[in-house]
């Protein structure tokens, strides 16, 4: 999901080339990889306004890209970790990244109460 909403010209913002810059080291070089940059931004992005029936029609066609994508994990560790609040990144909505995050928080609580080590899990 590195790609970018498209947006007409006019409409694209300017970033300065050394947030452009950190960005790209941030995310590694996973990205170079991955399946969804050879496909359509929209699959994974909603447009506003979009019916419900559509939005989980287009979420499930994402996902199936997801599935095939060699660097999926690497994706959904990126989005979990920034957190992206929007779109499809590694197999997972925003809805179910914030599942996710929310299962690792109660999993990091419990475990400092105990003065136990978490198990490691790269999903939840």
């Amino acid at each position: 999901m590195l790609q970018p909403v498209h947006q007409s010209p006019q409409a694209t913002p300017t970033i300065p080339a050394q947030r452009s810059a950190a960005r790209e080291d941030e995310t590694g070089p996973w990205h170079s990889e991955a399946v969804c940059r050879r496909d359509e931004a929209g699959l994974f992005f909603a447009p506003s306004k979009e019916p419900t029936a559509a939005r989980l029609s287009r979420e499930q066609a994402a996902k199936r890209v997801c599935a095939r994508c060699p660097v999926m994990v690497e994706c959904r560790e990126h989005a979990l970790v920034l957190p992206e609040p929007y779109g499809v990144w590694g197999g997972l909505t925003a809805a179910e990244r914030r599942v996710v995050l929310a299962r690792r928080r109660r999993r990091e609580a419990a475990t400092a109460a105990t003065g136990e080590a978490a198990p490691v899990s790269k999903i939840a």
